[in-house]
């Protein structure tokens, strides 16, 4: 077990410090095969960006079949335009600037933010960025249940997401690849 591995950890004694998402989904598994959770300082840096790109992929995964279901910006350059292609077509017509602006900006603020992960001043819960608290449960153990949803769709979206563009690169096909 974890707590026989001489691996300290921080004062509440808890894999992966008890966060949401640590128990297994099969019980009180301990899965931790690369050992991330024995750097105990970081584990909430870990968290966040485990919530991060799991958010990201979410967002990506939806963006990309809503585009191979048929979804296009406005303008003649992007319709009828695999999402492979499409990132070529958005440079060619200048509009990656202003979005690679708006990605940079949410680098920055997020950054700052994890930054203090590392100095230890961490006074929020990781992924917690001051937006989306009013949408959570006010009971205790349904937002716990939320934040375990969000986080295994996440995980499940950074796989997901890695299969939609593994199989449409090797097959030159649009979602749902039938």
């Amino acid at each position: 077990a974890y707590e026989d591995s001489g691996i300290s950890l921080l004062d509440n004694g808890k894999f992966a410090q008890g966060l949401v998402g640590s128990d297994g989904a099969w019980g009180p598994y301990e899965f931790d095969p690369v050992g991330f959770s024995k750097y105990t300082e970081l584990v909430p840096f870990f968290r966040e960006a485990e919530l991060k790109h799991g958010r990201v992929c979410m967002l990506a995964t939806v963006g990309w079949m809503a585009t191979d279901l048929g979804a296009r910006f406005p303008g003649d350059a992007f319709q009828g335009v695999s999402t492979v292609d499409a990132h070529n077509r958005m440079v060619e017509a200048g509009i990656m600037g202003p979005f690679l602006a708006t990605i940079a900006a949410y680098e920055v603020y997020g950054g700052w933010l994890c930054l203090e992960g590392f100095e230890g001043k961490i006074n929020r819960e990781a992924g917690d960025f001051f937006l989306g608290k009013n949408f959570l449960p006010k009971d205790e153990a349904q937002a716990a249940t939320m934040r375990l949803k969000e986080l295994e769709n996440g995980r499940l979206a950074m796989l997901a997401f890695s299969g939609i563009a593994t199989q449409a690169v090797l097959t030159d096909k649009m979602w749902p690849f039938l």
